[in-house]
């Protein structure tokens, strides 16, 4: 994979956002999309497929392994799979960028077929720690050898037949719960995921409609995910709904800044991800839910967002989990409330693409904002609607989501905010700055 040369740049406040946009698919979805489609018999057809980065690192993988990918002119990608089991040896490194997604989940994939994959990354890829996922795969069977510390880059030698287990998640993760259910599509008998904190759950769904035998039960010990290995999955059409991480930027954009009105069409709001609309209206937010739908089996609806007062909350920690992804932009709405937001009950911000914790904790208070770190989030006494001060050099290391929240936090900002380097953006949303220009008219 080509990695894209540092790009700094600056962000200025332009006024309020206006107009109605469509974000990037689903980035979660979209990878999945992709694997299950490549472990099908037949031809499936992805529409809305987000290409970004970290999901192309996934396709070139799966294509590394056998299966035909391409995108047709009319923006459709057909996928030719190659049926569970089918998966062949690699002739080299599969180079998976900055997407921690695609190596959690391809380790998953591996560690059930007869083939041996190295799996390397970029900088920042390769700080983030896989123990989580070489533990429950390795008690499958698999024979996983990492860099010290479980980093990339690392080898797996897939077994099969693998071991199936019952395996209690003991953090909360949609990724290592997903790498195990890769696992088990190719492994006998049944493999079972006990999830105390439900995750999201677009695995579970998406696997059904392939026609994998799985069920999903509520127990005294959490949600009990089972599935019948060797299985056999049916292609599929498939349509991405919007992402709700890359919708999480506008919602909280045109909240601060005075006059916003924005539509953000097809927005997926699969229960399981909407914690920041949660969060957000706790805080006096103007969100309304229009053309509710159901898209490709997931819910969808167009989110109109107008500038509100916000107020400081306290955060309920449990929405952690539905809104992981989103803390960075949620700090930022908190820049601007009235009154100090706590934002707790995210460990795994620690280690995301960055430390998440710490480096918005460094951005905002370089920014002006008092903010007080804690070992699971923020708290951030706001300006009560007031421009932060801004003028500050903000060190986006390696992360798409520090990058674009910073660049939201500049557009109420006294002074100019620089991006040491927003090239990271094109990891999960590589039109952002083109939609930014879009909804200010251009107004520099």
């Amino acid at each position: 994979m080509v990695h894209s040369p540092p790009q700094s740049r600056l962000v200025a406040a332009r006024g309020a956002l206006l107009g109605a946009i469509a974000v990037p698919g689903d980035k979660s979805i979209s990878h999945r999309a992709l694997m299950f489609s490549a472990l099908a018999v037949g031809t499936s057809r992805i529409e809305g497929l987000l290409e970004g980065e970290d999901v192309l690192a996934t396709a070139a993988a799966l294509r590394a392994m056998g299966a035909t990918i391409v995108r047709r002119d009319d923006g459709v990608w057909q996928v030719d799979g190659v049926g569970v089991g089918g998966l062949m040896q690699p002739d080299g490194a599969l180079d998976m960028g900055n997407s921690g997604t695609s190596t959690r989940l391809l380790m998953g994939l591996v560690a059930s077929h007869p083939i041996t994959a190295t799996f390397t990354g970029d900088a920042s890829l390769s700080k983030r720690p896989m123990g989580r996922v070489i533990e429950p795969l390795s008690t499958m069977g698999a024979d996983i050898t990492a860099s010290p510390g479980g980093r990339l880059p690392l080898m797996v030698r897939g077994l099969c037949p693998a071991v199936p287990i019952d395996y209690t998640l003991p953090v909360a993760s949609a990724q290592v719960k997903s790498a195990i259910l890769l696992a088990g599509l190719n492994t006998p008998g049944i493999t079972r995921v006990i999830e105390p904190v439900p995750t999201r759950d677009h695995s579970e769904r998406m696997l059904a409609g392939f026609g994998a035998d799985l069920s999903v039960t509520e127990t005294a010990e959490g949600r009990v995910i089972a599935l019948r290995g060797e299985a056999e999955l049916r292609p599929q059409a498939i349509v991405v709904p919007g992402d709700p991480s890359s919708a999480a930027f506008w919602l909280v954009a045109a909240s601060i800044v005075p006059g916003s009105d924005v539509l953000v069409r097809n927005v997926g709001l699969n229960p399981t991800r909407t914690g920041l609309l949660t969060a957000l209206r706790l805080m006096g937010a103007s969100i309304e839910e229009q053309d509710p739908r159901t898209v490709g089996g997931e819910p969808v609806a167009d989110l109109r967002v107008r500038h509100a007062s916000l107020r400081a909350v306290e955060v309920p920690a449990e929405l952690a989990p539905s809104m992981i992804d989103e803390y960075p932009a949620l700090f930022v709405a908190a820049a601007f409330a009235a009154g100090t937001t706590v934002a707790r009950g995210a460990h795994e911000l620690r280690v995301k693409e960055s430390d998440r914790i710490a480096a918005m904790a460094a951005a905002l208070g370089a920014c002006g904002v008092a903010v007080e770190e804690h070992d699971d989030g923020l708290s951030v006494t706001g300006t009560g609607g007031a421009p932060i001060a801004g003028g500050a050099t903000i060190a986006t290391l390696l992360d798409h989501r520090i990058a674009m929240s910073m660049a939201v936090a500049a557009l109420h900002a006294a002074a100019p905010i620089t991006l040491d380097d927003a090239a990271p953006v094109a990891t999960s949303y590589p039109a952002f700055f083109a939609t930014l220009d879009q909804l200010t008219g251009h107004r520099a």
